[in-house]
Formats: C-alpha cells, structure tokens, sequence
C-alpha cells in the first residue's frame, strides 16, 4: 500500500480477492483474481476478469455503471490479465435499500435497455445485491464478471437480454406485490412476462446442483447471494424521480 491509500477487504472467495481502495483521487474497487481450493479457480478467475474489462469498455460513458480506471501503482504486482480496476459506486444494494423512488424501476427498465443498446447484456441481474440503488435514488449496475459482449446482436444475445429483462421483471413484482407498492396499491399485475430462457433452464436443471453440492456440501462457502426477506422490512416508497437520467 502506497502513500495516502486506504484499503478495505470486501469479499474473498474462491476466485476473488474484492477491495475497496481510498487514495488521493478518490476510491475505486480492485477486483484480484486469487483462486482458491477449487481446481482451476485462477485460470477461471482471471477468465472472469477479461469478460468484466471488455464488457465495462464496451460500455464507456454509460451513465449507472462503473468505469473502469487505469492506476499504473494499483495495478503494479498483479499478474497479467487478474485484475479489474473499476470505478466506486456510493449506494446501497436493493436488497438493503431503505427507501426507494416510485419510479425506480421504470429507471431501472432504461438502464438495461441502454446496457443492451451497446451489445452487452448482465448475465447475473438475478442477484440484488448487483443492483445498487445510488445517493441519488437512481439505479446502477455492478459486478459485469458474468457479462457477454454481442457485435453481431443474434439469437444467443436476443436470449440473455431476454434474461435480463426477466429478472429485473421478477424484482419489480416482488417489489411491488401484496400491498407493497408504491402509495401501497398492489401492482403485482404491472409489467411484461418473460420466460425462462433455454440457457437459464439448462443452468437450473443440470450445472446448478453439482455447482451447489461442490461450493456448499465440500467447500461449506455461499456465492454471496444477498435476497430480502419476505418478512421485510421494506423499503419505503418516495415521490418519483421523473426525467432525470432519461
């Protein structure tokens, strides 16, 4: 650690080392991939880090998620290819939020229709903690590891924004059902209906249950997955945000 630097241990897992970094120009997030006791953790790590880098570039500019940052000092003894620098968020994730706007997930609709506009789509929007509600109410995207980048826009990427779209769907009605709703009326018929694409039935059928037996029964770890309970608390409902960030 250098001079005038601060740094926090966020999350370590089996592939990552996750920090929060304060220096003279503000903080940031260094994301090292570490590996762990599982085999090829490392390469798939690193992997991981190259599917990050090249969705956040290909999404430069783009209001509601991190940039990435270059740090020749932060980046200086990570091996080649292990370490995505990205710019800090200040936020909540949804699943801890106090409160939100009445229109944030109208917000939220715009931001993955823009995120798909650049040929990039989530992969992992099922997780709340992924969406971060910010300072300002607004809704912002985090942790790309799982993202794919689709030049040619095709049917594998028509499927995963699909799957996208179908999470932050599952999120708003859960939201905003049984009384939950904005000024308490019950929206839980608000919205389209997406279905479970061929990938995401492949995922849950066959890759899930050995993926969970090895992580949770020989590594006794979690995949950090943060949900709010049914039983709450909820987050209070405040007057909508309208145009901003339209």
């Amino acid at each position: 650690m250098t001079a005038g630097q601060a740094i926090t241990v966020l999350k370590r897992d089996s592939f990552w080392r996750v920090e929060r970094v304060e220096g003279v120009r503000g903080a940031c997030v260094r994301r090292v991939a570490c590996g762990g006791r599982l085999p090829l953790s490392g390469l798939v790590a690193r992997l991981l880090a190259h599917r990050e880098r090249r969705a956040l570039a290909a999404i430069t500019g783009l209001e509601g998620v991190p940039a990435l940052v270059r740090d020749p000092g932060l980046e200086s003894g990570a091996p080649r290819g292990s370490l995505v620098l990205r710019e800090w968020i200040a936020g909540r994730p949804l699943s801890r939020a106090e409160e939100l706007p009445e229109d944030f997930f109208e917000h939220l609709d715009r931001l993955v229709a823009a995120l798909h506009a650049r040929g990039v789509c989530h992969n992992d929007l099922h997780k709340e903690q992924n969406i971060l509600v910010g300072e300002d109410g607004l809704p912002y995207l985090v942790d790309f590891q799982l993202a794919s980048v689709h030049p040619s826009r095709g049917a594998l990427f028509a499927s995963r924004a699909r799957e996208d779209l179908r999470h932050v769907e599952k999120h708003r009605r859960r939201y905003t059902r049984m009384g939950r709703g904005p000024r308490g009326e019950s929206q839980s018929g608000a919205g389209a209906t997406y279905r479970r694409s061929w990938i995401a039935r492949a995922w849950k059928r066959g890759a899930k249950p050995p993926y969970e037996f090895v992580t949770r029964r020989l590594l006794h770890t979690r995949d950090g997955e943060e949900r709010r309970s049914e039983s709450g608390p909820w987050p209070r409902w405040t007057p909508p945000l309208g145009t901003r960030r339209l």
